[in-house]
């Protein structure tokens, strides 16, 4: 859409916060408890898609800004990462490997497993009621939103959760006809369920963006007034998620509304955006909020204000009290029910829902904070917690209290040790950098980068872990397709980053091609926060060159370093191409473009070339995963100097099946090579040879 939530409220002026809530005084309730007086209610984009999960709306929706290509650090809408250990379905993305090595993947909103797997979390922490967003139906992702609503509904109905609509109408022109005509042809037909929220014996409807001040909402006060009215006449109890300053008609929210506002049964300012601090929301809850619940009150309104975790992205949360006191603050005014901003929101970095408790789960190299980014580790269902208990002091199940009850872990949540790699994505810097080749490419998980120094002995590499960690071993790399070479290196450590004491005396470190070019250090254990190497020689280049360096506090990794892919971005031709699906599609790390070559004219090749001689035994050969399934007679052949081949695995049928993620992997006798060819004689599917991938590994 033209303009977002996010875009709005950053482009708003706020007042500077003030003196913190005085007191205050019980709320008159407009309604008794229901589904949403008296109740937790979240924010549920269900927003996320990924190719092969069967939504109308196809790519990955909301996860790319291409939705097209697989997200990336250059291609991507989120701020945070997710903690996928509950989810049975992921899909792998063109990030790179997670700072513990495992492959950096996603979930679809669209699969059920998925949406069932948010409700339990709902049904476990207390979170009573779900309010589903519903954008311009009328647009192309108007069948994937049908979709959502029935998978809502089933999760709902079997976990013992309400769940509502809420229209959010940024850029819907159309809206004052087609969200009456939308409610009565579709999504009425969904207050039959027994998990459909009712309050005071209505359905609950909301509509947010009625009177921003914003081009993505241009409606007039009687456009906007005639849809609220209409909403009450097909007898529901119609929530308006609206401006912060809807009161007074100011900053985001347009002049002339509050006829508007006052219609509705309900009323949701909107919060995420206006503060990153303690004292800035006490500054709203006494300056905007308590005269927010008062005017309520006084129209017979029941009022649900916001409340946010904070912009993870951004440094907000405090290790969860800047949620607390958001809470805190808004039951001590006596609001009639709470609406969580938001659980699954990715996207802004005030999401709920369980996320990447370390360094260790997000991509490494990506910037991507965890919920440890302020120095206390929090496990990945924090926020879900605190939740748990906004609920129950919200219903009087536990005092009033400022202070935060909730602990950032449990008896079944100890902080991790430190195992993993200890320096994936941590401040890296170096005693000199030769143009592009910088310290920060030795700490992306990206083996195909490094960093190189100026042409001149002695220089250093650095890396900050970021903490004090007993150090017991280095993997050091250098590009998988380089030639065999040896530096001489120095292994010092120290934890104030000005003196250092040797780990390991110098020491030439051989890194040869058949051993992936890795070296692997083994040291005592002693306590350093910098690590750094110190280079004295290179018998490969007149320079100090490292592609990748991982330091271990445990006495080796607990997941294998990952196996690099040799053929990953390398040069690919072919004996043909159909179109645009040339051969440069199988080396670019995207399951979903692929090559294809000329139909009807077998045999057909398809080689990379590995940039020099190194070391194969297994090739993996993919097709895009939601393809349907098929047969190829494929012979797998090398060559040092790409015109004399020999066999490595010879002709047969190789089965590509979605259930195993269309990937044929082929093992043979380890062999060094520079260029690996595929050779294609049939095809059950298509009279044509098709690979999206050929990955290339040493073992």
């Amino acid at each position: 859409m033209a303009v977002t939530r996010r875009t709005l409220l950053s482009s708003l002026a706020l007042g500077p916060p003030a003196a913190v809530l005085a007191g205050a005084a019980p709320a008159h309730a407009a309604s008794p408890a229901g589904d949403v007086v008296g109740k937790v209610s979240v924010g549920y984009q269900g927003w996320f898609s990924c190719p092969g999960d069967g939504a109308p709306i196809g790519g990955w929706w909301h996860w790319s800004r291409d939705r097209f290509q697989p997200p990336s650090p250059a291609n991507t809408t989120i701020v945070s990462w997710p903690d996928l250990r509950d989810f049975a379905r992921t899909y792998p993305t063109a990030y790179p490997n997670l700072g513990n090595g495992q492959p950096a993947a996603l979930f679809s909103s669209y699969d059920q497993q998925t949406v069932d797997t948010h409700f339990d979390w709902m049904r476990t922490y207390g979170i009573d009621t779900a309010a589903l967003q519903r954008f311009n139906p009328v647009g192309d992702e108007g069948p994937t939103r049908d979709a959502m609503a029935q998978k809502v509904r089933g999760a709902a109905e079997r976990t013992g959760r309400k769940f509502y609509i809420m229209y959010d109408v940024t850029g819907w022109t159309a809206m004052q006809t087609q969200i009456k005509t939308d409610w009565t042809a579709k999504m009425s037909a969904h207050t039959a369920s027994s998990a459909y929220a009712r309050q005071n014996g209505k359905p609950v409807v909301c509509v947010w963006g009625f009177g921003f001040n914003d081009d993505g909402r241009p409606f007039t006060p009687a456009q906007c007034l005639d849809v609220v009215t209409w909403f009450k006449a097909q007898g529901c109890y119609v929530i308006g998620g609206v401006p912060t300053y809807w009161r007074e008609g100011k900053n985001d929210s347009r002049t002339g509304f509050l006829d508007v506002y006052h219609a509705f049964d309900m009323l949701s300012p909107w919060m995420v955006g206006r503060t990153g601090d303690l004292a800035g929301l006490d500054w709203f809850a006494a300056n905007v909020n308590a005269a927010d619940q008062a005017d309520c009150n006084a129209h017979g309104i029941d009022y649900q204000p916001c409340v946010l975790p904070g912009d993870l992205s951004s440094g907000h949360r405090r290790h969860g009290d800047f949620y607390w006191r958001s809470i805190y603050n808004m039951v001590r005014l006596g609001a009639q029910g709470l609406y969580v901003s938001m659980f699954d929101e990715f996207n802004e970095g005030n999401q709920i829902a369980k996320t990447a408790e370390t360094a260790a789960s997000v991509p490494a190299g990506s910037g991507i904070r965890a919920l440890d980014e302020d120095g206390t580790f929090c496990s990945a269902d924090y926020y879900l917690r605190i939740t748990t208990d906004a609920g129950r002091m919200l219903k009087g199940q536990i005092a009033l209290t400022s202070v935060r009850p909730t602990p950032p872990t449990t008896a079944t949540t100890p902080p991790p040790s430190p195992t993993g790699d200890l320096a994936a994505g941590k401040a890296a810097s170096a005693s000199s950098a030769n143009g592009p080749y910088t310290a920060a490419n030795a700490v992306d998980a990206n083996a195909g980068s490094y960093w190189e120094s100026s042409g001149a002995f002695p220089q250093w590499f650095q890396v900050d872990l970021g903490g004090a960690y007993a150090v017991k071993s280095l993997v050091l790399r250098l590009p998988a397709g380089w030639e065999r070479r040896t530096q001489t290196i120095t292994v010092q450590g120290g934890t104030d980053g000005a003196s250092f004491s040797t780990l390991a005396a110098s020491a030439g470190h051989v890194f040869d091609p058949g051993s992936g070019n890795t070296v692997t250090v083994t040291l005592s254990g002693a306590t350093a926060r910098y690590v750094r190497l110190a280079f004295t020689a290179n018998t490969g280049w007149p320079a100090a060159q490292l592609a990748q360096l991982q330091v271990y506090g445990d006495d080796a990794p607990t997941t294998p370093p990952p196996v690099t892919d040799l053929a990953r971005g390398r040069a690919a031709t072919a004996s043909s191409q159909v179109q645009a699906y040339g051969p440069g599609n199988v080396t670019d790390g995207d399951a979903g473009s692929y090559w294809e070559s000329a139909n009807n004219a077998f045999p057909q090749w398809i080689q990379v070339d590995l940039g020099a001689a190194v070391t194969v035994s297994r090739a993996v050969l993919r097709l895009p995963p939601s393809w349907g399934a098929r047969t190829q007679t494929l012979a797998i052949s090398g060559s040092t100097n790409g015109s004399a081949f020999i066999t490595l695995s010879g002709a047969a049928e190789r089965t590509f099946t979605p259930g195993s993620g269309n990937t044929v992997t082929v093992g043979f006798e380890a062999t060094s090579i520079r260029y690996l060819r595929v050779t294609a004689t049939a095809n059950t599917a298509w009279p044509a040879g098709q690979l999206s991938a050929i990955e290339a590994y040493a073992s």
